[in-house]
């Protein structure tokens, strides 16, 4: 196990942060669609880099490769936040209290980058996802509670309604707010509204067409 080493806060939450986004910015949507598939998943349907969009366009067993590249970046992006901050801020190991609650920063703060590269990647002319199911994995990471209304909602109104983005703006606007009363912190607090903010705010053309009546519902049977 390599020992702990001193590094100014700032870098810490620096080198997170670049790095977070740039694992964000592998959308594993893009990625197959355009490079193995030829045919880039943002020209189709609703034009969207993501997952729903992604299975509608192509279906076929590379829906597994989409998820599982969507679902690693999260993982990896929140478990380097957290390795870089308890190997490079040493003065923060000897509290329990304190330490559970940096443990709890670095999710948040990852998980907000990681969502901002996958939904504005530069590699990719910075037109990406909504990021439901990087920022579902987040949510798993970071409290087990948290996931469970935010996947629990989401699952629900998915289910009964039919709707995906339904459910995923109860993701988005949940998530804040189960934060808030798991982690009444004001940096988590802040973050998390940040986060929830960006996926309601991505998914502002489907609230435009719930309300129109003229949403997409989800099927299991792709359109050819």
């Amino acid at each position: 196990m390599l020992d702990a080493f001193e590094m100014p806060i700032w870098a810490i939450f620096g080198i997170s942060a670049v790095a977070a986004y740039f694992l964000g910015c592998f959308n594993g949507a893009v990625i197959v669609s355009k490079y193995i598939l030829r045919d880039d998943v943002r020209s189709h349907g609703s034009g969207n880099a993501g997952l729903t969009n992604f299975y509608r366009t192509f279906g076929g067993p590379l829906t597994a490769v989409v998820i599982l590249t969507d679902v690693l970046k999260a993982v990896l992006a929140v478990l380097l936040s957290r390795w870089l901050m308890f190997h490079g801020f040493t003065i923060f190991l000897s509290a329990a209290s304190t330490t559970a609650l940096y443990d709890a920063i670095a999710k948040y703060w990852a998980g907000l980058f990681c969502l901002l590269g996958h939904m504005f990647p530069c590699m990719f002319h910075f037109k990406g996802g909504k990021g439901i199911l990087s920022g579902g994995t987040i949510a798993i990471m970071v409290d087990w509670r948290i996931a469970l209304v935010v996947w629990g909602g989401f699952l629900l109104l998915t289910i009964l309604t039919r709707y995906v983005s339904l459910g995923s703006l109860w993701a988005g606007a949940s998530f804040p707010f189960i934060s808030w009363y798991c982690y009444p912190d004001p940096i988590i607090v802040a973050l998390a509204f940040a986060c929830g903010a960006l996926v309601v705010w991505q998914h502002r053309a489907n609230i435009k067409r719930l309300i129109q009546g003229n949403e997409n519902k989800f099927s299991l049977h792709r359109k050819s």
